[in-house]
């Protein structure tokens, strides 16, 4: 059964990347992997955080257009 990664929130995200060093750091998983992994958690936390900015935009942009 594959495993999944947990990656919907920032926390998780940072969880994984921790997860990710500790195995490189035992020699449980390849480098490459390891880079192909932390790019990938890097892209998903860039996603988030322009969803969050987006977000917020329209939250401000809803109260201006009810003054």
């Amino acid at each position: 059964m594959a495993k999944r990664l947990r990656l919907s929130t920032p926390t998780e995200v940072r969880r994984t990347l921790a997860k990710i060093a500790n195995l490189v750091y035992n020699g449980e998983l390849d480098i490459k992997i390891a880079n192909s992994l932390t790019v990938t958690c890097n892209a998903i936390l860039n996603s988030i955080r322009l969803d969050d900015q987006q977000k917020r935009i329209e939250e401000i942009e809803r109260i201006l257009q009810e003054r």
